[in-house]
């Protein structure tokens, strides 16, 4: 399987040509969805219909260590997110 990294801009072109919209807008588009996302997701669970959803994840502090040195060492507690797909997107993904 190879991954393909997608970059912010490949979407604004893909926008742009698909729907004939100058580069500039679709890259204005894209940032504000983005944002959007961002923001929403800060507040609360974002569920986006036939997508999925994206939750965030308090992970505890814990101790860690090096492997190779043995060393201990604290691994601060964090805000992770999480996206779970929805059922129609994976019937999509999956066929």
């Amino acid at each position: 399987m190879v991954q393909i990294n997608i970059k912010r801009i490949d979407f604004s072109k893909q926008l742009s040509e698909k729907l004939g919209y100058p580069l500039s807008y679709s890259k204005k588009i894209i940032e504000d969805m983005i944002n959007s996302i961002i923001l929403n997701t800060k507040k609360r669970n974002l569920i986006l219909k036939k997508i999925g959803t994206f939750k965030i994840i308090r992970k505890n502090k814990r101790f860690g260590r090096n492997p190779k040195t043995k060393e201990i060492f604290e691994i601060k507690e964090r805000k992770t997110i999480s996206f779970s797909p929805s059922k129609s997107l994976n019937r999509l993904i999956n066929g």
